[in-house]
């Protein structure tokens, strides 16, 4: 299984696009140029069979119409995020664009840790909150890495002074969900460079003396 990093409008969130041999896809967060995402998916040759979020802000819902309706697949999210696609005020299009940015409501809800099977793919769904109440991360085991959306990202964690963010949870989340993984665990951030669990271990300065 291959992961591929695409970033995104203004913000750069990066949208990831999980293959196999069949050319079959997973596309995780595509926050926006829904005409971008979706040439860079027909040029490569590839068939999405779902979209899947780790969370609703507008950074990480601004194209999932576009593929949705293009591919006519289904997406999923956290239930405790099921009234945010839908709503500029809670996934803060309003406040930080000055702008409304919507999603129709997923097809799915997420609401336990479980193991999620869309096609051909099977990922664990791991509840990450802190960042956002519903943000999950999603490991793919047999294939090493984890999509850990804005909660844990190369040297810093997710920013939690969003509405319904909390500190001490994403701490927890952290160091209960994801600094449990193997170490050589590949974590694929909601912005920035790829890392290891190992290398957050080690060195990232807000996850010590926790």
């Amino acid at each position: 299984m291959n992961w591929e990093q695409l970033p995104l409008g203004p913000l750069q969130t990066n949208c990831y696009i999980i293959s196999n041999r069949e050319k079959e896809c997973l596309v995780i967060d595509p926050g926006s140029e829904g005409n971008k995402l979706i040439q860079h998916l027909q040029k490569r040759g590839l068939k999405p069979m779902a979209v899947l979020l780790t969370h609703a802000h507008f950074d990480h819902i601004g194209a999932v119409d576009d593929v949705r309706n293009e591919y006519k697949i289904p997406v999923y999210i956290h239930r405790l995020e099921k009234k945010w696609l839908g709503n500029p005020a809670k996934n803060g299009s309003n406040a930080f664009l000055g702008q409304s940015i919507a999603a129709e409501d997923a097809d799915h809800l997420i609401d336990e840790e479980t193991i999620l099977n869309a096609g051909s793919f099977n990922c664990k769904v791991l509840e990450t909150p802190g960042h956002s109440p519903g943000s999950i991360s999603f490991f793919f085991e047999e294939s090493g890495f984890v999509v850990s959306g804005d909660a844990l990202f190369a040297g810093s964690i997710g920013r939690t002074d969003l509405p319904e963010g909390n500190h001490r949870q994403l701490i927890k989340s952290i160091h209960d969900k994801l600094l449990n993984l193997p170490e050589n665990t590949v974590v694929l951030p909601g912005h920035g460079q790829d890392t290891t669990i190992g290398a957050e271990m080690d060195s990232n300065p807000f996850l010590n003396g926790f």
